[in-house]
C-alpha cells in the first residue's frame, strides 16, 4: 500500500453501448444493448438506460428483450472499439510509462512513475484533466479511481461511475472498505461469496475479522490468504506495462450449478466468443484451445486440443471447445466453465476446420466480418444479403447511415452521422445495388477538415427531423 494515491484506474463508461450512442444521435438517452442479436446471443454491454430495466452483460439477449423490448439491439463493431481504445491508451501513455491495459476500455496507470507529485491535489488534477482529454478526443466519458493500491483504485473507479472521479485518501481505506459487500474485492465471485455467506461473512470488515486461518479453512491456502490480505487493505501488486501474455482466457462461475447439457454447451460457446474477442483485442492468435470445467463438488477438469496452426477465428475456437466438452461428464452439475487459448502468435492461419459460411452468423456476439453477409444456398446460388443491426452502410444517394433492422426482404437504414441531428429513416430492398457496407465514422468531427454545415441542412441531404426527434416511432428498435 502506497502512502499517496498515485495508482489510477480508468474505466470507460458502458463502453460499447456508449460508442454506439455517440455514433448514432437518434439513440442518445435511449436504452442500447450491444451483443449477439440472434436466438443464441449474449449481451456484451448495456447502456445505463437499459440497465434500469435489469439488463446486464453476460445476460442472454432473449431475456434482455423480454426485460427491455424497446431497446436498440446492435451487433458489436470491434474495429471501431479498438480504434477508440488506441486513442484512450495513447492518452494514458502520456501520463506514465507504466500503463497496464486490462481490456479495450480499462487500464491501470502508475502516476508516480510518470513524475506526478505524490499528493492528493496533484493526482486529482491529473485525473480530471485525463477525463476532459478523453471526452475531447473521443466524445465519450470515463470514470477514474485514484488510490494507493490497484484494488482500491479499481473500487474507486466503480464508485465513481458514471462519468466521475473518486480519490481514496491514505488512512481512510479500511473505513471505506469495511461496510462494502465482500463481492467488492477482486476475485470474489458468486461461488466464493456464497461459501462466505454460509459462514456468516458478507462484508469486507467481516472478512478481515474472520482471520486468515478461517479463510484458508473455507477457501484453501492460496485463495484464503490472498483474500485476507486484500480485505485488510494489503495490496502491493505493481502496475506492469506490456505484459507478454502466454495465454488468453475467460471463465464464469454460475450462481446455480448447470445440469442441462444444452445450457452448458451454449455457455461454453459464449465463453469461446469472449475469449476470441480478447485475443483479437490483443492482436494475437493462438494454437491450443483449453477448456476448464469445475463440477458441483469443486473437482476441476481441464482439456486441451492443439490445432495445426494459430487462429483467431471464433468458429474454430467454438468447435474445438465443443469437441473437448464431448469428453466431459457434466450430468451432476457444473459450477464454473472457462475457455482459453495458448501458444500465442502474432499471425493467423486460414481456418483449417472450415464450416458452412452461415455458421458465422449465429449471433453469439462475435465480430461480424461485414455489414451485409451473403448466404450461399444449395447449388451455389447467392441468397439476398443479411444486414446486421447497427452496422455501417453507405448509400449512393443518401450517404452514410446504419442498419436499424431488416427482414422479409427489406432493410431499414437511418441516415445520420455522429455530429448531426437524428437522421431520417429509409427502407430499401436487401439487394439494393446502391446500398453497400460502410466504414465507421469518427465520433469527433475534425472541424478543420470539414466544410461548415449549411443552416437547416440534415445529415443525409433530405428533410430535417422537426425538434431533432426520430421520424419513425420505433426508432429505438432493431430487428435481428
Amino acid at each position: 500500500m502506497r502512502g499517496a494515491p498515485t495508482i489510477l484506474h480508468l474505466d470507460m463508461d458502458a463502453f460499447y453501448a456508449s460508442v454506439e450512442q455517440a455514433a448514432k444521435p437518434s439513440l442518445r438517452g435511449k436504452p442500447v444493448v450491444v451483443g449477439g442479436v440472434g436466438p443464441r446471443g449474449v449481451v456484451a454491454t448495456a447502456s445505463y438506460e437499459a440497465r434500469v430495466f435489469g439488463v446486464h452483460s453476460a445476460m442472454a439477449t432473449a431475456q434482455a428483450r423480454r426485460l427491455c423490448p424497446n431497446a436498440a439491439y446492435l451487433t458489436p463493431r470491434f474495429s471501431l472499439y479498438q480504434q477508440i481504445s488506441q486513442v484512450v491508451m495513447g492518452l494514458l501513455g502520456q501520463l506514465s510509462p507504466l500503463v497496464e491495459p486490462l481490456s479495450l476500455d480499462e487500464a491501470f496507470v502508475d502516476l508516480e512513475a510518470g513524475g506526478v507529485e505524490p499528493s492528493s491535489a496533484a493526482v486529482r488534477a491529473v485525473g480530471e484533466r485525463l477525463r476532459r482529454d478523453i471526452t475531447a478526443a473521443t466524445g465519450l466519458t470515463a470514470s477514474v479511481g485514484l488510490a494507493g493500491s490497484k484494488m482500491l483504485a479499481k473500487i474507486a473507479s466503480e464508485g465513481a461511475k458514471p462519468d466521475g472521479l473518486l480519490l481514496i485518501d491514505p488512512g481512510t481505506e479500511l473505513e471505506l472498505l469495511g461496510p462494502m459487500s465482500v463481492r467488492a474485492i477482486p476475485g470474489v465471485g458468486p461461488a466464493t461469496a456464497e461459501t462466505l455467506r454460509r459462514a456468516g461473512i458478507t462484508t469486507v470488515a467481516e472478512t478481515a475479522d474472520a482471520g486468515e486461518d478461517e479463510l484458508v479453512r473455507l477457501l484453501g491456502r492460496a485463495h484464503g490468504a490472498g483474500l485476507h490480505a486484500l480485505a485488510t487493505g494489503h495490496d502491493d501488486r505493481p502496475v506492469v506495462a506490456e505484459r507478454d501474455a502466454k495465454s488468453v482466457s475467460v471463465e464464469d462461475t454460475f450462481a446455480e450449478d448447470l445440469t442441462d447439457r444444452v445450457r452448458v454447451q451454449l455457455e461454453l460457446a459464449r465463453l469461446a466468443d469472449r475469449c476470441v474477442q480478447r485475443l483479437r483485442g490483443a492482436g494475437r492468435s493462438g494454437r491450443t484451445v483449453v477448456i476448464k470445467v469445475r463440477r458441483y463438488d469443486f473437482s476441476t477438469l481441464t482439456r486441451s486440443e492443439t490445432l495445426r496452426g494459430p487462429t483467431d477465428d471464433p468458429a474454430v475456437v467454438r468447435e474445438a471447445a465443443a469437441r473437448l466438452l464431448d469428453g466431459v461428464d457434466t450430468t451432476a452439475g457444473v459450477r464454473l466453465l472457462g475457455v482459453g487459448v495458448s501458444g500465442l502468435a502474432d499471425y493467423t492461419q486460414e481456418d483449417l476446420f472450415a464450416q458452412a459460411a452461415g455458421e458465422a452468423a449465429q449471433g453469439t456476439g462475435s465480430e461480424p466480418e461485414d455489414a451485409a453477409e451473403p448466404q450461399e444456398a444449395a447449388g451455389g446460388a447467392q441468397q439476398p444479403r443479411r444486414w446486421l443491426p447497427g452496422a455501417d452502410v453507405l448509400h449512393a444517394e443518401y450517404g452514410a447511415g446504419w442498419v436499424q433492422g431488416s427482414g422479409v426482404g427489406r432493410v431499414t437504414v437511418r441516415f445520420e452521422q455522429p455530429w448531426s441531428p437524428p437522421g431520417r429513416v429509409r427502407t430499401f430492398s436487401v439487394d439494393d445495388p446502391d446500398l453497400t457496407p460502410g466504414e465507421p465514422l469518427p465520433l469527433v468531427r475534425d472541424e478543420a477538415a470539414q466544410p461548415p454545415a449549411l443552416p437547416g441542412s440534415s445529415a443525409d441531404g433530405g428533410v430535417d427531423v422537426p425538434g431533432g426527434e426520430p421520424v419513425a416511432s420505433g426508432a429505438g428498435r432493431a430487428s435481428p
